[in-house]
């Protein structure tokens, strides 16, 4: 990938608060900004040279930031792989549809951290009642059941006591395609927020460790209370799950660190990261202008 010098433009698809620290760091820096979002006065949008009114999944309203654009990349994960899959034909766009096909399907994430031997808690996928029980079986009791696809911040989720409430829980999911997920006895959530560039090298910011409520990140505190084994692991993990994706630019990998001491990945965030605000005048640089 050939380096964009300043006066290129980037193309963001989303305009909320990550896309608009983005647009921020990337104006600052010289570079023009095309944004793609449903609302027009979304917050990067305002600020942006080039603003598309449209919804994520419009190709042609896609097509048009990627026509302005030098290079596309992505403030939300839910930007459909096929999408960015034409797109490529186009500009470069990072991340790939490769990598969001992959981290948009639950079932294809777990499956692709199993290939790679990242450690991750037990899962099984279900496409009817009796499959629904033999995956049950496999992951136990009590469980968690998460749709495959869109789901985000407890959404498209159901915490499961017994055998008794599978049919049920797949129900309110609307029997979507889902998986089953052991719960695991964690003892904190961290997260660790890195950069990788085109050529494979990779740093990291000090790992934070996270404070939910109903769901939603409430708490970071950075550097995270760990040991330095904990540290060294949560990190190296990190690093190769970013090598394992080829991925350039930003992202976080979300992960529990159990009573027990294992280190456990949740799930991968192809994007810059909310637990990785604290960058944003704590560190040298920001993870929005390591993105950029």
């Amino acid at each position: 990938m050939t380096a964009l010098l300043p006066g290129a433009t980037i193309g963001i698809l989303g305009g909320g608060q990550l896309a608009q620290m983005m647009t921020l760091e990337a104006k600052r820096m010289g570079y023009r900004v095309a944004v793609l979002d449903p609302n027009p006065d979304a917050s990067a949008s305002v600020l942006a040279d080039f603003a598309v009114q449209g919804r994520l999944d419009d190709l042609e309203a896609a097509h048009q930031v990627a026509r302005v654009s030098d290079i596309i990349t992505l403030d939300t994960e839910h930007i459909p792989a096929a999408i960015l899959s034409e797109l490529e034909t186009l500009v470069p766009v990072q991340p790939t549809s490769a990598t969001m096909a992959i981290v948009q399907d639950r079932l294809a994430q777990r499956r692709f951290l199993a290939e790679r031997g990242l450690p991750q808690t037990a899962f099984a996928a279900f496409d009817d009642e009796h499959s629904l029980v033999t995956a049950s079986q496999r992951v136990g009791f009590p469980c968690i059941m998460k749709t495959r696809f869109s789901g985000y911040d407890g959404k498209g989720q159901v915490r499961i006591g017994d055998e008794n409430e599978l049919v049920g829980a797949w129900e309110r999911l609307k029997r979507q395609p889902a998986l089953l997920e052991a719960v695991v006895d964690f003892r904190c959530e961290i997260s660790v927020v890195l950069g990788r560039d085109a050529r494979g090298t990779v740093a990291r910011f000090p790992i934070a460790e996270n404070l939910h409520k109903n769901h939603i990140l409430h708490t970071t505190i950075a550097p995270a209370r760990v040991t330095e084994k904990e540290t060294k692991q949560a990190a190296q993990i990190a690093v190769d799950t970013a090598t394992a994706l080829h991925y350039v630019g930003v992202m976080a990998v979300e992960m529990f660190l159990t009573s027990d001491g294992q280190t456990l990945v949740n799930e991968i965030a192809p994007r810059t990261h909310n637990s990785g605000h604290f960058t944003y005048g704590a560190c040298a640089t920001s993870q929005f202008e390591q993105h950029i």
